[in-house]
């Protein structure tokens, strides 16, 4: 399978099928997004979209998504699944944390996740949207990943282990909205058992920014983001003697083939 960075928190996950699953959209600002990819014809390659939870940098993409593939298969939580069907969006399924989606080559699992959760909070009041989770990606005669989404630290990553036996982790390592680099590395040491860890929800700089541009307005728009700025590297080095697990820094924009047969 192979695993695509777009964003702080969005990733694209290819299958060995050739099938294209992309986790929480968010285009128009994001400083990680490729400019190259702003086209129909990616858009229309994507086979589904998870969510994890409402705010806008997980879910503003969702609407020019819809416009190039309306049909495409859209999983969100209960409450928030039924906000998108109220807006006109068509092919939503909700579920709830425990419940599954059975795929061609994949399940996936909606697991829990520690953060809160809103729709709308750009346009005017946030509307309530349930309640974040995260997701288990279990590909058929393949890698098993957890994608944590936004969170907080949490012992429940110890059932999720147990119970799910993920070998790869996306993990919020960012801080300030989400569990920092700290936390990120207690989970891998003491409540995971993943092979390769890849840090998630940290934000680029001027320098790594696949659209400066964008990075510059989105600092204008929210200055908190200065805060969460190359977390990947205090991440990376904080398990620097942990030989257990590998720490794979994804750049924006770059791809990474996971070969569960070497």
């Amino acid at each position: 399978m192979k695993i695509t960075r777009l964003g702080h928190a969005m990733y694209l996950f290819q299958s060995n099928e050739g099938k294209n699953y992309l986790i929480d959209p968010f285009f128009d600002l994001n400083p990680g997004f490729p400019p190259h990819l702003d086209t129909a014809d990616f858009y229309q390659t994507i086979d589904c979209v998870f969510l994890t939870h409402g705010h806008f940098d997980h879910t503003s993409g969702l609407s020019k998504l819809v416009v190039h593939k309306p049909d495409v298969l859209i999983v969100a939580q209960y409450e928030l699944a039924l906000i998108l069907l109220q807006k006109g969006m068509k092919n939503v399924l909700p579920i709830n944390t425990g419940g599954s989606v059975s795929l061609s080559d994949a399940t996936v699992t909606m697991v829990q996740a520690k953060h809160t959760s809103s729709y709308g909070e750009t346009e005017g009041p946030p509307v309530y949207a349930g309640e974040a989770a995260g997701y288990i990606f279990d590909f058929h005669n393949d890698y098993t990943v957890y994608h944590s989404g936004d969170t907080a630290l949490m012992s429940d990553m110890k059932l999720i282990q147990d119970v799910y036996e993920p070998e790869i982790a996306i993990l919020s390592a960012s801080g300030h909205f989400t569990m920092g680099p700290r936390e990120a590395a207690y989970a891998v040491k003491h409540l995971l058992k993943v092979r390769y860890v890849i840090p998630s929800h940290t934000f680029p700089s001027n320098e790594t920014a696949t659209s400066p541009e964008s990075l510059t307005l989105l600092l204008q728009t929210f200055p908190v983001i200065v805060n969460m700025i190359d977390k990947d590297k205090e991440f990376k080095e904080l398990l620097n003697d942990y030989p257990n697990t590998n720490v794979v820094t994804l750049g924006y924009g770059e791809q990474r083939e996971f070969d569960k047969r070497l």
